[in-house]
């Protein structure tokens, strides 16, 4: 415990601009969850506040997941450190945006082009997010180069930074027109919003509370959301598993432990094409069918076979490790 102590004290150390971010959603964070007991207000039929409280928490977690990730780097640091501090910065401007935008005017943040102000803040916003990808996707280039003195866990840092970045790329597929809006371009018109979140429906239809996760529709910000927070999933995994060495000595082996972090990215990966798979038919998380049923229950024996079989002696696999 006292190494990672320290490795977190490193993180504060080596990237005061991530953990200023982390610190200013933090007191977001309490801000918005004081406007939803105490501000009526709704937008999209949803509190005007949810949309702050949870790009709070997102955002929060990604950045102190980052920092900590950086702070691991032995190679690449003065890069690694002028990538999160451009992450911080890109991201930073745009929670300011979103406050503005949705807090102060009342107005839509996502795909609003009602007004020249409007498609300006959607812009920046957009511009700010692609700028988060790319340092993302940097990040995940320099832990390639990285050695860690623990296998798995250097697994889980790529394959989840890599699995993070691909979260962060499906946010594209909210960005094409509906069918809606573009029957308003057909018509001669001009749509006031241009992409959605649901799949089938308009978006403000009815969610889940306080998530507003479609539960009559296809919900695109469901892969997105799972696909960001692999960053955190797949350490978490491998953090857990080292802890549980000390009472099973199975997984006391780093080849035990890395070959259960490649089943659970495979497993994460999965999940990831389950959901966006669902979203792009139209389907409510809530709502599955029998195929996304059907597929659910494979990617589950997949895993549990990917268990079972990284759990055997080594001498199983002594022909295929690498």
């Amino acid at each position: 415990m006292t190494s990672w102590g320290n490795t977190f004290d490193r993180a504060r150390a080596l990237h005061r601009p991530l953990m200023v971010l982390a610190g200013a959603m933090a007191v977001l964070l309490v801000a918005s969850a004081w406007g939803l007991l105490v501000d009526d207000r709704t937008l999209v039929n949803a509190p005007i506040w949810a949309k702050p409280f949870k790009f709070a928490v997102s955002v929060g977690l990604y950045a102190l997941t980052l920092a900590w990730l950086l702070s691991l780097l032995t190679r690449g640091r003065r890069v690694g450190w002028w990538l999160g501090t451009v992450f911080a910065v890109g991201i930073g401007a745009d929670m300011t945006m979103l406050v503005w935008q949705v807090i102060f005017r009342g107005r839509t943040l996502h795909f609003n082009q009602a007004t020249p102000a409007d498609q300006a803040i959607n812009n920046a916003v957009a511009t700010g997010a692609f700028t988060a990808w790319g340092m993302t996707a940097a990040v995940v280039v320099l832990l390639m180069f990285q050695k860690l003195p623990d296998r798995a866990l250097a697994a889980s840092l790529r394959w989840g930074t890599a699995l993070a970045t691909v979260g962060l790329g499906l946010a594209l597929l909210m960005f094409s027109p509906t069918p809606a809006q573009q029957a308003v371009w057909a018509a001669g018109g001009k749509p006031s919003s241009v992409g959605g979140h649901t799949v089938g429906l308009a978006d403000g239809g009815p969610g889940l509370p306080l998530l507003g996760w479609s539960t009559a529709g296809g919900d695109l910000r469901i892969p997105h959301f799972v696909g960001i927070h692999a960053i955190q999933a797949l350490p978490l995994l491998a953090l857990g598993l080292a802890a549980l060495a000390r009472r099973y000595p199975v997984l006391s082996s780093e080849v035990v432990r890395r070959r259960l972090v490649w089943t659970g990215a495979a497993g994460y990966a999965g999940l990831m094409a389950l959901v966006t798979w669902q979203a792009l038919r139209g389907q409510s998380i809530v709502r599955p069918d029998f195929w996304t049923l059907a597929a659910a229950a494979g990617l589950i024996a997949v895993v549990a076979a990917g268990v079972a079989l990284s759990l055997r002696p080594r001498k199983v696999f002594a022909l295929t490790e690498f």
